[in-house]
């Protein structure tokens, strides 16, 4: 009985002890968040004699050196050193008294002894630096670790530890230093490198310094590979595709690869833009033979390549013509069959709008269509590309049924809607605006948001220029205009454009016009006069239906053809700003951020 009683008392004692610990430690918390140093320090230092905790001692310094009590302060760490000699916990906060003391010096000769003697032991030096770090002591903290690598003798020891303070430093060059360290030892570290690059690096300046460092390191050891490919990278990044293309076939000779480096590299190139870099990596792997693997891939993308050339505008008659002769070598070595589907369109798409030779590329779709085995979907693209033809052959008729073919075959399915779409176009050319509206109309909620935004530009191009019979005739005019564009006859098309506002005074068609004319200007690489259009656009015609197409399309010429970044910005902003329901805000918000060096992960 007696000794449940004393074990009773003991119970009630500890838990009142440690409910008034609590409260202690709770109220000293919330002087210290206040700012009143004095009371936390009184209760601090009450908590700090009864326990010895760690915390307690960290906050009751701080309170001390809040209060300026440098004399306390130096007593309870110098109590605190000598009885835990081993923990470098204290020995940084003596440091950090000194230099909240004004004793800077002092500090300076404190750190670098700590350092001095450091022991080879990995887990001291680590302890030790880690706390120079949590004092606000990074470049102690970065002496510790490099002393560490003196005494443990090894270049590569701490080195994610140095990695992660150069990181939050934003100390570039050091970054680089020892990423180019590592990738001596470590070969599987290029993504992680290249990745922690793209988030430091702002501009080309950050990619200057990595190229530099990588040309030095090279002159040093010109057989670390990881050197090479990282340099290749650098030139991808700063746009500098001919050196990157010259760096990456140099690699593939090097090491005599069956060219997988350039095959992936022609995609990336393909993706920028650089169509001509792109041509000569597809023609160095079709250089090394038929037995390549990359050697079909490489021919057939080098002719995806040049129509990506010609469609954008840049060709003469001679090229198309190589092209042509090009498409026809392809399908003579592997034949007209369901493999070389994608040749047979695009020849017949060069053949019809570039060539002049619809009779040519509608032999190649009817011989297509009665193919064995071919595919429902390059069956229907085929029957859209023929409806196409037959228009330029004034067969609109015939046009009109196969599109309904794959509209009816494809409901709902995007090349039901994309049927549909040149459907009502064909209508729209015709000047049945009344019907090609209904049609336009069911499209604006198509799951195609390409398709659903060509529909509503044109239903509301309808809408708003055929009211009136003088109106419905200007459109006719445009339609007519329009139709040309779509047969490549630029001249006459520019020519019925110009005549509208003349014949139609007052017409309302004034910022279709400019663009219909920009667009033309486009086609034929003449990019000054498309500026000009579309500026036009932008100034005049702010809150008009082709205001956000003709600021992305200007953005787009400026950022990727006409080299002025700062334009391309500012334009891709003013998208953003005003018009934040446009269908280009997403893109041009990416590409905006892009320019600014915002660090996209």
């Amino acid at each position: 009985m007696k000794q449940s009683f004393f074990f009773f008392l003991f119970l009630i004692v500890f838990f009142d002890t440690a409910a008034q610990t609590s409260s202690d430690d709770a109220l000293a918390m919330q002087y210290y968040q206040d700012g009143d140093y004095e009371k936390a320090r009184a209760l601090y230092q009450k908590l700090f004699d009864k326990g010895k905790n760690d915390t307690y001692f960290d906050y009751y310094l701080n309170t001390l050196l809040k209060l300026k009590q440098f004399d306390e302060a130096e007593k309870i760490v110098k109590a605190q050193i000598k009885n835990n000699p081993l923990d470098y916990a204290y020995q940084v906060d003596y440091g950090k008294l000194l230099q909240e003391r004004g004793d800077v010096e002092k500090m300076k000769n404190w750190y670098d002894g700590l350092i001095k003697n450091l022991s080879k032991n990995e887990f001291a030096i680590t302890d030790l630096a880690n706390n120079l770090y949590k004092a606000q002591a990074s470049e102690y903290a970065i002496k510790a670790f490099l002393q560490g690598r003196k005494i443990l003798n090894s270049e590569s020891a701490f080195t994610y530890d140095l990695l992660n303070i150069y990181r939050l430093q934003n100390n570039k060059e050091m970054l680089i230093q020892e990423y180019l360290n590592l990738m001596v030892s470590d070969d599987e570290v290029m993504i992680q490198a290249r990745n922690a690059f793209s988030k430091a690096f702002q501009d080309n300046a950050d990619y200057d310094l990595l190229k530099t460092a990588l040309l030095r390191r090279l002159q040093k050891s010109p057989q670390n590979l990881g050197y090479d490919q990282m340099l290749s990278w650098v030139y991808i990044q700063q746009k500098e595709f001919d050196l990157a293309l010259t760096q990456t076939i140099a690699l593939d000779k090097r090491l005599k690869e069956d060219g997988e480096q350039i095959y992936q590299l022609a995609g990336l190139l393909i993706a920028n833009n650089a169509y001509s870099t792109t041509i000569n990596a597809l023609q160095y792997l079709i250089s090394k033979g038929k037995e390549n693997n990359y050697y079909i891939p490489a021919r057939v993308q080098l002719l995806n390549t040049k129509h990506l050339m010609l469609t954008s505008g840049k060709f003469s008659s001679a090229d198309l013509l190589q092209l042509e002769k090009d498409y026809i070598s392809l399908l003579d070595e592997f034949g007209r069959v369901n493999n070389t589907s994608f040749a047979i369109l695009q020849l017949a798409h060069l053949q019809a709008f570039y060539l002049n030779k619809p009779a040519d590329a509608r032999k190649l779709l009817e011989d297509l269509l009665q193919a064995p085995d071919l595919p429902p979907n390059v069956l229907a693209q085929t029957k859209l590309d023929l409806g196409d033809v037959y228009i330029l052959a004034g067969e609109q008729w015939e046009a009109a049924l196969i599109y309904g073919q794959v509209e009816k075959q494809f409901a709902d399915e995007p090349l039901g809607q994309e049927a549909k779409y040149r459907s009502a176009k064909l209508s729209y050319y015709q000047g049945e605006f009344e019907w090609a509206k209904v049609q336009l109309d069911v499209l604006k909620s198509s799951t195609s948001q390409l398709i659903a935004n060509d529909a509503l530009n044109l239903s509301l191009l309808i809408e708003e220029n055929a009211i009136t019979k003088a109106d419905t005739n200007a459109l006719k005019s445009y339609a007519q205009a329009d139709f040309l564009i779509f047969q490549s006859q630029f001249a006459p098309a520019i020519s019925i454009l110009d005549s509208i506002n003349i014949k139609y005074p007052g017409n309302s068609l004034a910022d279709d016009i400019l663009m219909a004319k920009s667009k033309i200007y486009l086609k034929q690489n003449d990019l000054e006069q498309a500026v000009i259009q579309l500026q036009k656009i932008v100034d005049s015609y702010a809150f008009d239906l082709w205001a956000d197409d003709a600021l992305f399309m200007l953005a787009d010429l400026y950022e990727n053809k006409l080299n002025d970044p700062e334009k391309a910005k500012k334009l891709y902003e003013k998208i953003i700003l005003d018009f934040p329901g446009s269908l280009y805000v997403i893109e041009a918000r990416k590409r905006f951020r892009n320019l600014r060096g915002d660090k996209i992960g």
